[in-house]
């Protein structure tokens, strides 16, 4: 499958600037989805993402269903991008390590846990 990394640790996050966000391995892209193995863009639309009531379970589900034992949420640069409970609630029943973060302290904590977990996220690069 085109953009998916074969391996299973989680694709590192280079860079990232306002719209703009470059992982090894992946296109250059906006938003993201990442987890051990590979990573794709991050398409709201999907599962009706808004910014407001935020992430939903149906955002996260890919991460957990390829690996992922701990997840870091970014709520955008301006943190616009909510977290609603049902998805905390949601990944906290699975047993599953959450992190929430501005996107710059997103990319920072979820490089780091990349280094030896498997880790998944979700990053949004503007507001």
């Amino acid at each position: 499958m085109e953009g998916l990394i074969m391996d299973k640790t989680s694709p590192k996050i280079l860079a990232v600037s306002w719209g703009k966000i470059e992982v090894d391995g992946l296109s250059t892209g906006k938003d993201f989805k990442l987890f051990p193995g590979g990573g794709r863009a991050w398409d709201w639309g999907e599962t009706g993402t808004r910014h407001k009531p935020g992430i939903q379970p149906a955002d996260v589900e890919e991460l957990i269903s390829q690996g992922a034992t701990t997840v870091v949420l970014s709520q955008g640069m301006d943190m616009k991008l909510q977290v609603g409970q049902a998805t905390l609630t949601f990944l906290k029943e699975r047993g599953i390590t959450t992190h929430v973060a501005e996107t710059r302290q997103a990319v920072t904590i979820y490089n780091k846990l990349a280094e030896d977990t498997p880790v998944g996220g979700l990053f949004h690069s503007t507001c």
